[in-house]
């Protein structure tokens, strides 16, 4: 008896987008594959723009800050809600159906812009934080030799 050989099953040919006929092997070319002319996608892109002016904008007025931070990170939680409603409804405002199942183009397109932002926020919070703490070390420094020269001075 011949022992059974194992076949393997020939690899799925990458997908192709209909678009550029790109083969889709990463980001680049889902990112090349986007009809970027498309009005939707003008006024997405105007939008985060809007939402990194603001970021910066933003940079002297905390509680301004915090509402914008949350805004976006409520934006990024409603992405696969977002994603669900434009599958159904794309050809209400699009010319091509670039949302998947997946949520890789809500990912790329709408989530990242808004994560970058929010991390630009963190890292600006983490900075205010270290310079206000090395501010009061600085405080506590100074009046402590206050106090100490006060002593030797009586």
């Amino acid at each position: 008896m011949e022992p059974e050989e194992e076949v393997a099953a020939p690899p799925l040919p990458l997908p192709v987008d209909a678009l550029s006929g790109l083969r889709i092997t990463y980001v680049w070319t889902v990112l090349l594959s986007i009809q970027w002319s498309e009005p939707w996608l003008i006024g997405l892109l105007t939008f985060h723009i809007l939402c990194f002016a603001l970021t910066l904008i933003t940079m002297r007025f905390y509680r301004l800050q915090i509402a914008h931070f949350l805004f976006m990170i409520v934006l990024v939680y409603c992405a696969e809600y977002i994603n669900e409603i434009a599958a159904m409804n794309w050809r209400l405002f699009s010319i091509y159906q670039y949302f998947d199942s997946n949520g890789m183009f809500i990912s790329l397109v709408f989530s990242t812009p808004l994560l970058i932002n929010t991390m630009i926020i963190v890292i600006m919070w983490v900075y205010r934080t270290l310079a206000e703490m090395t501010e009061l070390k600085a405080l506590k420094q100074k009046k402590k030799a206050n106090k100490e020269q006060g002593k030797k001075t009586s």
